[in-house]
């Protein structure tokens, strides 16, 4: 089975040809962590979970290496970690105990290596020593700057003329520099910074070298895939291929670049000026979005709707849509004790550039032809169908469970309120009380029901575990 992938690097798409298809390796740029990551930041790591699993399935799990770096040292950080009047380490620490938690519900596998920054200060001195040996990099005035003209093919990724990239690179001006373009690879620290010795002076790493580090260290000088948002084109990767390839003399560092589009919440560009911005913890702990708490796999397939290449809205109503989908096909997968492969034509779609619009479109139809263990199937690769469905028959003071292997009784969430508020909404419905039978309607979904009325007058209540 061949998978086609899109490159940043040749604007092209082919066949994904390993290295060495026994120990197949993946690289993706992971979070800084100073803040909670942003529904944006979520959609990366979903896509690259979803090519984690197709890569695994293709050539076995322990055939596949997937590694997601933790951004410890930075000036974010520092500048938070002073606000709040706490340690850096108490800061990142913290930061890193929710990002992980916040991946896991949106049901992303925990890659096979998260390695820290600031555990990683030695390789970033010894690639730095090979660029100032080689003469790709200059000491001056306490820094060490990559020197970028001393590349000729700095911006082959990124494809963008100098002025832009001087733009884009919010380059600073300094005497010390030998060009506008060259970046910082070592700095002095402030006081009160975290500081580590080298052979220009105490001082911290700058941002891009970290991951030509990281990624040597645990992948080794040349490797697969890398990836990334695409607001990481330029200068982040650019500059990680920059410092790589100098340092060790190769044509490339990763052989595939891939990246994921913009993500906008409803209709508008996210920002925290709007008032729009939207976190993962946010979503999955709070009513702050749409009114309510969302489960991690809603967020997972309304982000899997879009190809991931191109620009998307995240919108109230597509989570809806995809709440209604997920209750729709676990109602049916879970029929089946039987697990089958993946379909061919889901296969198909997936190994095209993760065509994961099409993958679900594959899925409604084999909901459709009824299907279920082949959709089953399909859907862990996704990263989805492990949603149970209870469903509930309820009348006034009668509450019975009916579903193929389910027991009863069953706990239900906030057992005693719900059924109070349930029994409420009934009454308000028979005395035709429509706007309190809405409120009490959303009452019971933020306790985690799913509230659906039937043509035939009866109502029909829903509870995922």
């Amino acid at each position: 089975m061949t998978i086609r992938l899109y490159n940043t690097l040749t604007r092209s798409k082919g066949a994904f040809r390993p290295i060495d298809a026994d120990n197949v390796r993946l690289y993706v740029c992971g979070p800084t962590v100073y803040d909670y990551i942003h529904i944006g930041n979520g959609r990366a790591f979903v896509i690259f979970d979803v090519l984690y699993r197709l890569l695994r399935h293709v050539y076995g799990e322990e055939h596949v290496r997937y590694v997601r770096n933790i951004t410890d040292v930075d000036d974010r950080i520092n500048a938070r970690a002073a606000e709040r009047g706490i340690s850096i380490r108490e800061l990142t620490e913290e930061t890193n105990a929710v990002f992980q938690a916040d991946v896991a519900g949106l049901g992303c596998l925990p890659p096979d290596a998260q390695p820290r920054a600031t555990e990683h200060i030695e390789a970033m001195i010894a690639i730095i020593a090979r660029l100032v040996a080689s003469g790709h990099a200059y000491a001056a005035d306490g820094h060490v700057l990559f020197d970028v003209p001393s590349m000729p093919d700095y911006g082959r990724l990124s494809r963008r003329p100098l002025d832009e990239m001087l733009a884009g690179a919010r380059v600073e001006v300094a005497p010390y520099k030998r060009s506008e373009m060259d970046f910082v690879l070592w700095k002095p620290s402030k006081p009160g910074e975290p500081s580590w010795e080298s052979p220009w002076g105490p001082g911290r790493p700058g941002w891009h070298i970290e991951c030509s580090a990281m990624s040597w260290n645990h992948l080794g000088e040349i490797f697969d895939i890398h990836g990334g948002g695409i607001d990481l084109v330029f200068p982040h990767h650019e500059n990680e291929i920059a410092q790589t390839r100098c340092a060790f003399g190769h044509e490339a560092m990763a052989n595939y670049w891939m990246h994921n589009g913009f993500l906008q919440v409803e209709h508008e560009k996210m920002s925290k000026s709007l008032g729009n911005f939207v976190t993962v913890n946010e979503l999955l702990n709070t009513q702050e979005f749409g009114g309510r708490k969302w489960r991690g796999d809603t967020l997972r397939l309304a982000l899997l709707k879009t190809h991931y290449r191109q620009p998307m809205d995240f919108t109230v109503k597509a989570l809806e849509e995809a709440e209604a989908t997920l209750h729709d096909w676990a109602k049916f997968y879970t029929q089946s004790q039987e697990v089958l492969e993946p379909s061919a034509a889901f296969m198909e779609a997936l190994c095209d550039d993760l065509n994961t619009t099409e993958a679900i479109a594959e899925l409604h139809r084999l909901h459709a032809e009824g299907d279920a263990a082949a959709m089953k199937a399909s859907l862990g690769l996704l990263g989805l169908g492990e949603r149970k469905v209870y469903v509930f028959d309820v009348a006034p003071g009668r509450f019975s469970v009916r579903g193929e292997g389910v027991e009863t009784p069953i706990l239900l969430p906030d057992e005693q309120s719900a059924k109070s508020t349930i029994e409420e909404r009934l009454a308000a419905r028979a005395a035709r009380k429509w706007a309190e039978s809405d409120r009490l309607r959303n009452e019971l979904v933020a306790k985690g029901f799913a509230v659906m009325d039937n043509k035939d007058g009866t109502t029909t209540w829903e509870i995922t575990r």
